[in-house]
């Protein structure tokens, strides 16, 4: 059967197959390979549901004549900035880029407010929507949200290159996120094509509405009533498997699902973050927040991490929009390579940038080095407001005696997210013959056991020949370490899986959680049991059977995957595996 010309029959979209499209479509932002047969680029949700019928279809088919396993599966892909290998396929690869890209209107509405999901989180006021399609990419969709004042703040560092489809499958977030909450928290309702090739609304749903969706004798019946039994059989073993932090990735969000306190039960809470393993996403429906026009940044050097825990706990009480970090290895890199920077400012921008930094450049020479260096920033309306937040914020924390910045402008705050942004691309740069390697990029833990836990996770790293820096969300306790390694090397596949199971390790006897953001795709799924316990995975398969019976929408991530495939599948050769975190 020639596959192109059998698809092209069945939908409108494109259908490619050049060795150039699938050398471009084997790989994300992730360090593995997996070649595709085909490259589609549906034009509407009708070309979505045609494809999932036809794939049903054939491998129907197939196992009549008595052939094992699948002939077909479809992985959904929006812009491929996936580092967990969440956005690629060994059989049809589904790009929405191309044509499903349409943002609606952007609407104020009645606001009301929402309380993201996460310990001690603060209520947020709603003040828009917006619908869109999944492959649109979020720097055109802020762009068209910034004019009418409004924001979908759980934006990624990523956001010049992402898409909104993949920040739904990953359940995104970012450095908003700790005083705004996660993508989960946005999604107002969802169109989704279920495995029976057909597009369903997914919506938050009253007792009332729940119950006549379980009585309804069709396949979209039956999914509600199948998650709402294996969620009311299994009420305690769910509810204490969450993990108890404020940003989690990992697994199913079954935990998620029902809000008992409202009486709602709400699927989109379990779709978003399942990787399209459950559904194929052809719409969104956005909630949005009102910008803050205004901000500042206090900037906080810590000589050691001792009290790092206490100080974390100190800062949160003022209700910052975020508390990021980085480490005193990325400071010296970004000394190191100093003149990249200046690159791309003019030389009046190189003179202002290289004179900003004398402040540091003498806390340095009289201090030395700091270990890890805060960014706490406040936002606002008015500046008088955010600028008091900034001052009080200094003078509580000095019984720590840790040197501390108030930014001046905007060109001094950008220095400092300049470094934390752009210091590891640098790295990746200057050091040649070898590959960013996300596959420990995401883990966290309770900030307050970071004093504790970074010089371990320290340990561990320096055991292994690896280049690395530490950043990430400190106020969250998430940090972002992603080695250069050298492919060509046999041992780096052993490095690899070696290191995860220790790390891994390490972040669960603290209580965390293997991926906050960046979700599990294949690099981290066969790492669940280790976190969750075979009977919470078993949930979580059950989970996946009840979505999608004949395993045809991305398999592998979630659930199914295997060490064994993550070292057949590393890349062997250098690849342009941009991305930032």
């Amino acid at each position: 059967m020639d596959i192109v010309q059998e698809i092209k029959k069945i939908i409108k979209g494109d259908v490619e197959n050049t060795d150039e499209v699938l050398t471009k479509y084997s790989h994300d932002a992730s360090l593995l390979e997996i070649r595709p047969q085909v490259v589609l680029f549906p034009r509407d949700s009708a070309d979505v549901c045609a494809v999932v019928k036809w794939v049903k279809e054939q491998n129907e088919a197939s196992a009549r004549q008595g052939l094992a396993g699948n002939k077909y599966s479809i992985t959904p892909r929006s812009a491929g900035t996936c580092m967990a290998g969440g956005a690629i396929g060994e059989s049809i690869v589904m790009d929405f880029t191309r044509y499903m890209n349409v943002l609606g209107p952007v609407e104020t509405v009645d606001e009301f407010s929402i309380t993201p999901k996460y310990p001690n989180a603060h209520p947020v006021t709603i003040s828009g929507r917006v619908s869109v399609m999944p492959g649109c990419y979020y720097r055109d969709f802020e762009t068209a949200t910034l004019e009418k004042g409004l924001l979908l703040p759980c934006y990624t560092a990523s956001k010049s290159i992402n898409a909104v489809g993949g920040m739904v499958g990953n359940n995104s977030a970012g450095e908003k996120t700790l005083q705004y909450g996660k993508t989960e928290d946005y999604v107002a309702e969802l169109k989704v094509v279920f495995a029976d090739g057909y597009e369903y609304v997914v919506k938050p749903l009253s007792k009332k509405e729940l119950y006549n969706k379980i009585a309804q004798v069709d396949f979209e019946g039956s999914v509600y009533k199948e998650i709402y039994n294996l969620i009311k059989d299994n009420g305690m073993v769910i509810k204490s498997a969450k993990p108890q932090v404020s940003k989690n990735s990992a697994g199913y969000y079954l935990w998620n699902v029902y809000d008992a306190e409202k009486d709602i039960f709400d699927l989109t809470k379990i779709i978003v973050g399942s990787q399209g393993t459950l559904g194929i996403v052809t719409g969104i429906t956005f909630h949005l927040v009102r910008t803050k026009p205004v901000s500042k940044l206090a900037v906080i050097f810590m000589k050691d991490l001792s009290r790092l825990g206490e100080l974390v706990d100190a800062v949160l009480p003022h209700k910052p929009e975020s508390i990021e970090s980085y480490d005193d290895a990325t400071m010296k890199l970004a000394i190191k390579f100093f003149p990249d920077f200046l690159k791309t400012k003019g030389v009046w921008g190189m003179f202002k940038f290289m004179f900003s930094f004398w402040p540091e450049a003498i806390m340095m020479l009289a201090g030395g080095m700091p270990k890890l260096i805060l960014l706490v920033e406040f936002a606002g309306v008015e500046q008088s407001v955010v600028d008091k937040q900034s001052i009080d914020l200094v003078n509580a924390i000095k019984s720590f005696k840790y040197k501390t910045r108030i930014t001046r402008n905007k060109t001094d705050a950008d220095k400092y997210w300049d470094i934390r942004r752009e210091s590891f691309a640098l790295l990746r740069k200057h050091i040649k013959d070898k590959h960013t390697a996300p596959f420990i990029d995401d883990i966290i833990v309770p900030p307050q056991v970071l004093p504790e836990f970074l010089p371990k996770l320290r340990t561990i790293l320096n055991q292994y020949p690896i280049t690395y820096t530490i950043a990430g969300h400190a106020g969250n306790g998430n940090f972002h370490i992603i080695p250069l390694m050298d492919f060509s090397l046999p041992e780096t596949g052993n490095i690899i899986i070696e290191l995860s199971k220790k790390v891994y390790d390490l972040v669960l006897e603290y209580r965390g959680s293997t991926t906050a953001e960046h979700n599990d795709g294949i690099i981290r799924t066969p790492y669940l049991a280790q976190m969750y316990g075979d009977y919470v995975v078993s949930l979580f398969q059950k989970t996946k059977n009840i979505f999608d019976p004949a395993n045809i929408l991305n398999p592998g991530k979630k659930v199914g995957g295997t060490v064994a495939y993550i070292r057949d599948h590393i890349i062997k050769e250098k690849h342009d595996l941009s991305h930032k975190v």
